[in-house]
């Protein structure tokens, strides 16, 4: 293992992570309700690992035999947002009642949270472009060594999704408030339906 190239996979996993995006808004409000955290952040971590293993051992193979996926990934991608953008609208128009503090709500099946957080990860094209495409293009550059910023890229993806999960507990006291939670949804709306244009217009 070689510690610098670590470090180097690590910082870059985190500067491309950290972006808001339609799975990390995800994952904050999971956090914010409480509601199955350790399962939707380790699912979004190992989709990580997975797709950062796919991109430094296959890049260059999938780009020449699979030119199709591209456009399959980013059409379907912005479907699902859009559709998931004006569910969390409606969410935001929804009565008092229903949005006070999370906690007290009915909780939500881990199977529908995790089908959730599989299409919002596997459905969104710029995870791919960060994931397999730059980080799998990055780690051409560390020949024999690109294992180890491998590890550290992914290990990036778990610090961060398990950070962010967790850490999003300080943040409930603010969120007590109704008006709180239509702004996150209202947000998340508008973030969602951001990525699905910037999908359909090719950037």
């Amino acid at each position: 293992m070689d510690l610098t190239v670590f470090f180097t996979g690590l910082t870059m996993g985190l500067s491309l992570i950290m972006a808001i995006g339609a799975q990390n808004a995800f994952v904050l409000r999971q956090g914010l309700k409480g509601e199955h955290v350790v399962w939707i952040c380790l699912t979004c971590a190992l989709s990580d690992a997975l797709l950062i293993a796919l991109g430094v051992t296959s890049f260059g193979r999938i780009a020449a035999w699979l030119p199709w996926v591209d456009p399959l990934m980013r059409y379907g991608g912005a479907a699902f947002l859009i559709w998931y953008g004006a569910r969390s609208l409606r969410s935001a128009l929804r009565s008092r009642e229903v949005l006070t503090a999370a906690p007290a709500q009915e909780p939500s099946g881990l199977a529908g949270a995790l089908l959730t957080c599989l299409a919002l990860t596997w459905l969104n094209p710029h995870v791919y472009l960060d994931t397999v495409v730059l980080l799998g293009t990055l780690s051409t550059q560390f020949g024999a060594q690109k294992a180890s910023f491998a590890a550290g890229a992914m290990t990036g993806s778990f610090l961060f999704f398990f950070a962010l999960g967790f850490g999003a507990a300080a943040l409930r006291p603010v969120f007590a408030r109704p008006s709180a939670w239509r702004l996150l949804e209202g947000g998340i709306a508008l973030v969602m339906w951001a990525i699905a244009l910037k999908l359909l217009l090719g950037a």
